[in-house]
Parts: structure tokens; sequence; C-alpha cells
């Protein structure tokens, strides 16, 4: 074997080689008397044991200084239904502020007839934001919400305008126009009331449907009512009249024109004694179906087969300005 250089030992970290006589005695005596190799690795195992328990608790802050992880989630858990609940604060905030902003809107419109058309912008602006937010994502599954009495406040549907369109005519006017759902009977009356000097009357056309699908209405009409003329209670002739946009003095002609206003009253008693005229709505035209596409206790936003959209607010609802 060839020999080692002493000079390479002080390189691999050794004090000495060489091994003397009385290191020989000390390591056999460390041999016998001192710890034995395996209770040496026992204690390491042991030591390694706690070592690794302690990074545990470290790990999960379950020290008795610091927060333990269970309360911790409680407490995240904690701030995320406060977060939800601040967030589902907001979205009824800004549901309510669109709905005041798309009610404000149609101040001064007669109800869809004379919007022009930077203002139908507008409402169909609002309208969609308001659809993104409904609350009833499933109407015909709501039918309590749905059921009752609702005024019309706003209509993008051309064929209605003619009959509202009646309220510019003299001595004449189109009053509260509404529909009324049954959700027990499955059925619907749409209404609309005419306001004149001498009586009012109003036109109904009674209605059944059937569930098509989460928004949607299947609509068929079976009969049409003209209601009985009901007197006023004191019928006086207006002092002046609005006739192709200019206002006509009926002052002169008062005292002329008593035996026809007496006359006029005789013929609305004989009318207000009749039973209601009711006649059957047959064709094609008789059908039609509904989509209701935002639905709360206030509001409903409705849209028909034939393009139009329709604005309703329950009757009784705050929402519904004094002047309607």
């Amino acid at each position: 074997m060839a020999a080692i250089s002493s000079e390479a030992f002080p390189r691999l970290g050794v004090a000495n080689a060489c091994p003397s006589p009385s290191r020989e005695r000390a390591s056999a005596h460390f041999l016998h008397s001192g710890p034995s190799i395996r209770s040496i690795a026992t204690a390491t195992r042991l030591s390694l044991g706690a070592r690794h328990r302690l990074q545990a608790l470290a790990s999960d802050g379950n020290d008795e200084w610091g927060e333990g992880a269970a309360e911790k989630k409680a407490s995240k858990a904690g701030n995320g239904v406060g977060t939800a609940v601040s967030d589902e604060k907001e979205k009824d905030g800004d549901t309510e502020g669109l709905k005041k902003a798309l009610l404000d809107s149609l101040y001064g419109t007669e109800r869809g007839l004379k919007a022009s058309s930077e203002t139908r912008a507008e409402v169909n602006e609002l309208i969609t934001q308001l659809e993104a937010k409904n609350p009833t994502p499933a109407p015909t599954e709501a039918l309590a919400v749905l059921n009752g009495k609702w005024i019309l406040a706003y209509t993008s549907f051309s064929e209605l305008f003619p009959l509202l369109a009646a309220g510019t005519l003299p001595l004449v006017k189109v009053g509260e126009i509404s529909q009324t759902v049954d959700s027990n009977a499955l059925t619907v009356q749409n209404s609309v009331s005419f306001v004149g000097p001498l009586a009012t009357t109003s036109f109904s056309a009674s209605a059944s449907f059937e569930v098509r699908s989460p928004k949607r209405v299947q609509i068929k009409f079976e009969e049409g009512v003209i209601g009985t003329p009901q007197l006023t209670d004191s019928v006086e002739l207006p002092d002046t009249v609005d006739f192709m946009g200019r206002k006509i003095d009926l002052t002169p002609a008062q005292d002329a024109l008593r035996p026809l206003q007496d006359a006029a009253n005789s013929v609305a008693r004989t009318l207000s004694g009749q039973p209601p005229l009711k006649f059957s709505i047959p064709g094609n035209k008789a059908q039609s179906w509904l989509l209701t596409t935002y639905l709360d206790e206030d509001l409903r936003i409705s849209r028909g087969d034939g393009g139009g959209v329709f604005l309703l607010v329950k009757e009784g609802s705050p929402l519904i300005p004094s002047s309607w």
C-alpha cells in the first residue's frame, strides 16, 4: 500500500491520520463505557421527530402566541359573508336606482305615444340594464308575484298607439290601461277606461294563458266586454275645448248648449242602466305570446310577439307617480 502524505489530511479536515497508543486506548474506553451506537441512533430519531413536530405546529399557527388555524379560517369565512352581504346591498341599490331613473325618463311621454327617439333610446337602455339584473329568472314559476293588477306605464307597441291617441280627441281622455293576472284561474284581463264630460266607460278583453317556458306564456283572447257607461256626479260642459291644437271658448254658447247638455244627461242615464256588451274574439289574432324579462314586487317588463316592450307597475306600488 502506498504511503499517504500527512499534508493531504488537513485538506480532508482530519488533524492527524496516524493514531497514537493513547488515542487507541481512549477510543477503546469510549466504545466500552460510552453510549452505544444504537442509543445514539435512537436519540437522533427522537430529536428529528421533535423537530418535525415543532415545524408542523409552527406551520399550522397553533402555538400559544399565534392565532389558531381554525380561528383564521373562521375569520376569513366571516369576512366572506360580510363581503357577500355588502355586494347584495350594493346590487339592490343599483336596481332601485335604475328603476327610479327609468320611471323618471317616462315623464311627458304619454305612455310612449309622445316619446322622442332620444327618449326611446334612453328607455331601452335602462330596460336592458334592468333585465340583466332580473331577480326572478323564472317568472312563470313565481305566479304569486306575477298575480294581481298591473298598470301600463310605457309601451313601444305601435298597434297600441291609436288607442293612446284617442286621448288627444276633444272631450275624451284615455284613463288607466291595465292587465290583471289571475294565476289560480290562469286568466288575463286587459282593460282600458275612457273618461268624458258626461260619463266614463271601459273596454276589456279576457284571455286564458298556458305556461310554455320559465319566462313565456301563450295567451288566447276569448271575449271582449264594453262596460256600462257610468254617469258622472256632476255633468257640466267645459268652458274651453282643445281642437286641432286650438282652444275653443264655449262660454258664449253655454245657454244655447244647455238643451244639448240635458239630452246628453238623459242618454247617459239610459245607458247606465244597460248591461255590459259582450262579444267573442275570433281569428288567429286572438292568440299571442308574452315573454316576461323582469319581475319583482313593484315592476314588470314584458315583450310581446309583435316586438313591442311593455313596462307595467303593480297597483298600490310606491313607484306609481301621483300624476297617474
